[in-house]
């Protein structure tokens, strides 16, 4: 693991069923992080589509494409263009007539480094009647950083998830997320727990508006909120968290006040 890395989160609102404009918003989300100098770009989840639970399943439906689809097409270029690693949030991804909630990631060349399945639906909100649940958790190899793990949302909510995302090498994870406000509690205590119990750095990008949270943040590994965007109700618009964070100096400082945790 290199130095310091310079990470973009965009949080939004998504606008529920309207596929090409959540994309197009996207794009140019994007586009205002490269201008401020992100390398490292983080979506939300399910932002194609939007994240309301008496809709998502019609609009998951109609969001719903093979990750080659041309929406993937357009985050490829995206990363390439901009010559960033993308972490593209979560899509719906179309696959053998099932639809997953798929968090996806591309290389500065535009190149699919992986994608990552939801393992952990949230049940409370329906989202079993309308996706199908991934199997494993996901690592990544990310050049200058190294293994990365993906954790969609609930994913993160399980510590044993994200002990096994430290199991499997990583000690930086991303995590695109819809979290809703009936749960900041959760959000504000497992979240650094997870951190600090596993030495990870969390990067977290929400959804942002009616009973969505906001608060996307970056996480070091000693459980500290370094940066974090607004709270639901502070503001309507989109935020964008621009930080510095050397990764490695982070990951050595926590291994030298709690490494005993990690074992």
């Amino acid at each position: 693991m290199t130095g310091a890395v310079t990470v973009g989160i965009a949080q939004w609102l998504a606008k529920c069923g309207d596929p090409e404009r959540n994309l197009d918003d996207a794009l140019r989300l994007i586009a205002d992080l490269v201008q401020r100098g992100a390398d490292l770009i983080v979506l939300p989840e399910l932002w194609p589509c939007g994240y309301h639970p008496a809709t998502v399943a019609g609009d998951a439906r109609t969001a719903a494409e093979p990750l080659d689809g041309p929406r993937g097409l357009a985050l490829a270029e995206a990363a390439r263009s901009h010559g960033v690693w993308l972490f593209a949030g979560t899509v719906p991804e179309s696959s053998a007539d099932r639809i997953y909630n798929t968090a996806v990631c591309y290389r500065p060349d535009g190149r699919l480094a992986g994608a990552h399945r939801k393992v952990h639906l949230y049940t409370p909100l329906g989202e079993h009647d309308v996706f199908a649940a991934g199997e494993r958790a996901t690592v990544i190899e990310v050049d200058g950083i190294g293994t990365v793990g993906l954790s969609t949302c609930f994913d993160g909510d399980h510590p044993a998830y994200a002990r096994s995302l430290h199991d499997a090498g990583a000690r930086v994870v991303i995590a695109p997320c819809a979290y809703e406000t009936a749960t900041e509690s959760w959000w504000d205590i497992l979240y650094p727990a997870n951190a600090l119990a596993n030495g990870q750095w969390w990067i977290m990008a929400n959804q942002c508006g009616g009973d969505l949270l906001g608060k996307s943040r970056i996480i070091a590994p000693d459980g500290t909120v370094l940066a974090q965007a607004s709270r639901v109700g502070d503001t309507d618009d989109a935020d964008l968290v621009v930080a510095t964070v050397d990764l490695a100096a982070g990951i050595r400082a926590a291994e030298r006040a709690a490494g005993a945790l990690w074992s």
